[in-house]
Parts: C-alpha cells; sequence; structure tokens
C-alpha cells in the first residue's frame, strides 16, 4: 500500500506540470482567435474555421507522429542507451518536415476546400487567408513537438511548462504587436503562432544547452537519423491516426457549423465554447502522458544499437516492438 501511495505522487508530480504545459500550449491558438475576435464577426469565423482546419490535417498529425518518441525514447532512457534519444530526435524531425510539406499545401489551398465542403464564400475567403499565414509555424512546430516528447521521455517536465508558459507570455504580447501595431490583423495573428513555437524551442533548447542535464542524452547530430526512417515511420503513422481522429471529433463540428444558416455566429460560438471546453480534457491528457513518461521507466527493456524493428500488427491497431 505504501508502494502504491508512492508511486502515486510520483505520477502526480509528472502529471500537475505536464498538464500546465497542455494548457498552456492549447492556448496559443486560443489567444490569437481572441485577439481576431475584436475585428469583427467575419474574421472571427473565418480564424476558428481555419485553426480547426489546421487542427485537424496539421497539428494534430505531427503531434500524433511526434508521440512515437513516447515510445522509443521511454524504453532507450529507461534501458540506459541515453545517447539514441538525441538520435531518435533527429529522425523524428526529419519525418515531421518530410509530412509538414503536404500540410503545407493543404493549407495553402484551404479557401477552395472549405467551399467544396459548402462553407459560405465569405468565410472561405478569410479561412484561406488566414490559414496561408499559419503555414510558417509548420516550421516551428516540427522541432518544437520533438523537442517536448525528448525531454518528456527524460522525466524533465518542469522546464518544459516553464517555457510553454513562457511562450505564452509572449504570445499576447506578439499577438498585440502584429494585429494592432503592425496593422496585420488577422494575418498578424495567425503569423503570430509561428514566432511563439520558435520562442518555446529556443528556451528549451537553451535550457537543454546550458542546464547540462541532457549532456548524455543529445550528443550532438548524427548521421544515424537518416538511417531507418521507415521503420520510425511504420511506428509514427498508427500513433498519429490515433490522434487524428481524436482531434478531429471536436474540430468536425466546428467545420460543420460553417454551413448552418448564420454561419459566422454559428462558427464562432461554437469555437469559443470548444476552446473553452477542451482545457478540461488537459486533465486526463496530463495523467495519461505521466503514465507514457513512467512506464518505461519502469520496465526492464533492452535496446540494441545496431537496429530496432517495428512490427504493425494485421487486423489490428496495435504495435508490437522486437530488438535484436
Amino acid at each position: 500500500m505504501a508502494s502504491t501511495a508512492a508511486e502515486v505522487k510520483r505520477l502526480l508530480r509528472l502529471a500537475g506540470p505536464l498538464m500546465a504545459g497542455f494548457v498552456l500550449r492549447n492556448s496559443v491558438q486560443m489567444v490569437s482567435v481572441m485577439f481576431v475576435g475584436h475585428l469583427g464577426e467575419l474574421q472571427l469565423a473565418g480564424s476558428s474555421l481555419a485553426a480547426s482546419l489546421a487542427s485537424v490535417t496539421g497539428f494534430s498529425l505531427l503531434s500524433g507522429m511526434s508521440s512515437a518518441l513516447d515510445t522509443l525514447c521511454g524504453q532507450a532512457y529507461g534501458a540506459g542507451q541515453h545517447r539514441l534519444l538525441g538520435v531518435y530526435a533527429q529522425r523524428a524531425m526529419l519525418v515531421l518536415a518530410a509530412a509538414a510539406v503536404p500540410i503545407a499545401l493543404v493549407w495553402a489551398s484551404a479557401g477552395e476546400i472549405l467551399l467544396l465542403f459548402g462553407q459560405d464564400p465569405a468565410i472561405a475567403a478569410e479561412a484561406g487567408a488566414y490559414a496561408r499565414w499559419m503555414i510558417p509555424s509548420l516550421a516551428a512546430y516540427v522541432p518544437l513537438a520533438c523537442a517536448l516528447r525528448f525531454l518528456q521521455a527524460q522525466g524533465i517536465v518542469v522546464p518544459v511548462m516553464a517555457s510553454s508558459g513562457v511562450a505564452a507570455v509572449a504570445h499576447v504580447a506578439v499577438c498585440w504587436a502584429l494585429v494592432h501595431k503592425a496593422g496585420m490583423g488577422s494575418k498578424g495573428a495567425a503569423l503570430s503562432g509561428a514566432v511563439t513555437y520558435w520562442t518555446n524551442f529556443a528556451v528549451l533548447a537553451f535550457y537543454a544547452r546550458l542546464s547540462g542535464a541532457c549532456k548524455t542524452t543529445w550528443t550532438g547530430f548524427s548521421m544515424n537519423a537518416f538511417r531507418e526512417l521507415r521503420r520510425f515511420t511504420e511506428l509514427a503513422v498508427p500513433s498519429a491516426m490515433m490522434v487524428c481522429l481524436e482531434w478531429s471529433s471536436f474540430e468536425i463540428l466546428v467545420l460543420l457549423s460553417g454551413i448552418l444558416p448564420n454561419p459566422q455566429l454559428e462558427t464562432a460560438v461554437l469555437s469559443i465554447s470548444l476552446s473553452t471546453a477542451s482545457l478540461l480534457i488537459m486533465v486526463p491528457r496530463g495523467i495519461g502522458s505521466s503514465l507514457r513518461v513512467r512506464t518505461p521507466h519502469m520496465t526492464p527493456y533492452i535496446i540494441s544499437d545496431v537496429t530496432h524493428q517495428y512490427f504493425i500488427s494485421p487486423g489490428s491497431k496495435g504495435l508490437s516492438q522486437c530488438s535484436t
């Protein structure tokens, strides 16, 4: 019983910062939409629609693919193969960067895509412009998503939370500067996400460099990152599909609201409601993430330095890993 209580305390110490970090990072798009809301109903509806489309087609996919690092980095760290964490993180960045290219093409054509699904022409045009200005955020989100998983796998959660807090505060200032001071309007709100994600990544990179906490896990860039890209993709794609299905259950509602009789009002109201409700999801999400961090550290995996094979079990979504 005492050991159970001690383990619960360990999980809560992990879950607390993880939950706070999720809320802070989730607030980035929410704050952007809030700034746009002061510009008018059409701008709010367009930005909400674009943010939902970006979430379904981009951020959920990249976040899901990066979650493969939970398995790989967690097992490598638990087995004492610390240098593999850096290799896995670099490999993930390469795969996610390749996936970001078609995502950018989809966002560039967001207005036309929304029109094909029967969205209001004015809202679709506004959403298309907003989505195009969100494309630079992909370049920042790829390394950020991998860095978050890389650090969390080592149990480094408080600095992750702190960096998310710094980025969230900076995001408010960046939004104000671009939307109002620079006069960019909704385009500035869309572009501010890229600045914030780069800020978050820079804080994490400086921490990893200066603190020495990643001295054994990040030994510099390695050519081994270019090896076994296909095997990493085979693990990342099913993970991405699960996350995409989870996120799309909310975002599709916003997309459907655009075909209602009063699309500007309906889209804006539903987007605000779902964004607020999504904060509640961060509690179980933080607990689940703490389990993903903690479990591999407790399991005596033995991982070879040479080769790692991942097999997708036929007829199911489960994954099994075999190391030789």
